[in-house]
Order: structure tokens, then sequence, then C-alpha cells
């Protein structure tokens, strides 16, 4: 049950990892905006894949409930902190120098911030499951997958719009963008089923 909700988190992560597109930009104004952004980015991207990694590790089948619920608890805390720390970069970073620029940054902070709260809630829902029972736990996983993957699509136009054109080849020339691509790779499109 873990690793169909691992790959919907990761899901989520590559929306955010999608801001590398691939080519590079002659734009100075355009680079500069980037590296304001990819800079710190860079850390945030890293919390969001180290907590992956470790709900992706804590669940082998035979891992005790208990435990997958502490792993996934923290793990779910660490990407809320980081969607709102990657919020905070982007504002900070402002419009990118384009076409549309100021809109598409406003919308993709407002779902940076709708992530982060959409994975603090589901810390709670997870907090909240019941462990003693296996079965009731798998399922209460399966319903958070769900939950996990609308966020997904939630955020998808907005990071579509802020990473199109040149601002997006601009992004890919910046090393704390450019590293995110490797990290991506586990990540499937979610899973309808859960």
């Amino acid at each position: 049950m873990n690793k169909k909700l691992v790959a919907a988190l990761s899901g989520g992560a590559a929306l955010m990892l999608a801001l590398t597109g691939c080519s590079d930009d002659s734009s100075k104004k355009l680079d500069d905006w980037a590296k304001k952004f990819c800079d710190p980015a860079q850390a945030q991207f890293k919390k969001i894949q180290d907590a992956n990694a470790a709900m992706q590790t804590a669940d082998d089948g035979s891992t005790d409930s208990k435990k997958v619920q502490q792993t996934d608890s923290a793990a779910f805390q660490k990407i809320s902190d980081a969607y709102a720390a990657l919020a905070k970069s982007l504002n900070s970073a402002g419009a990118p120098p384009s076409d549309g620029g100021e809109a598409a940054q406003k919308n993709a902070v407002k779902e940076l911030n709708e992530l982060s709260k959409g994975y603090a809630s589901l810390k709670k829902d997870v907090d909240a499951l019941n462990t003693s029972d296996k079965l009731k736990f798998a399922d209460g996983l399966r319903n958070l997958s769900n939950g996990i993957n609308k966020l997904n699509k939630q955020s998808e136009a907005a990071f579509k719009k802020l990473e199109s054109g040149d601002v997006g080849k601009a992004m890919a020339g910046q090393k704390g963008c450019q590293n995110q691509n490797a990290s991506s790779s586990p990540s499937a499109a979610p899973s309808k089923k859960a």
C-alpha cells in the first residue's frame, strides 16, 4: 500500500521538479530571475526527494504499521514545510520577466501554499490512522493516496504556465533546478486506482 502512496507523492514532487525544461536561454534577466528562484529552491527539492525516499523504504511489506505511520507523518511534515519554503522563494524571486509572468508566478505561489496546507492536512490524517489493524491502516493509506492525487492535479496547471517558454529554459540552466531531473525519475504518474 505504501508504495502507491509514495508514487503519488513523487508525482507531486514531479510537478515541482518539472520546472526544469531542457535548453538554455540567452536572456540575462530571465537567467537572473531563474537563479533567484532555483538557488534557494534546491534545498527544498532535496527535502521533498528525501521525504519520498524515506517513505519508499519505510514499508517493505513486513514493516510495523506504527513505524510506517511515524515515517509517513514526518515525511508529510517535511514536504509541507518544503512547499511553503518554495512558495516563499518564488514570491521573493518575483514575477519572471515574460508575458504573463506575474499571473503565472502568483498562481504558482498560491498553489505551492495550497500544497503545503494539503500535506499538513495529510500529516494529521496519517497521525489519526488506526495502526493496530493492518488492513484498516492499509485502507487509510489508500485514501490518503487519493488525496495526494487531488493535490497534484490542482497544482499542475499553475506550474505549466510558470515553466512555459523561455522561463522554463532559463530555469533549466540553473543548477538548483537542473539536479532535480534525476530525483523525479521514480515518479510515474499517480495511480488513479490507488
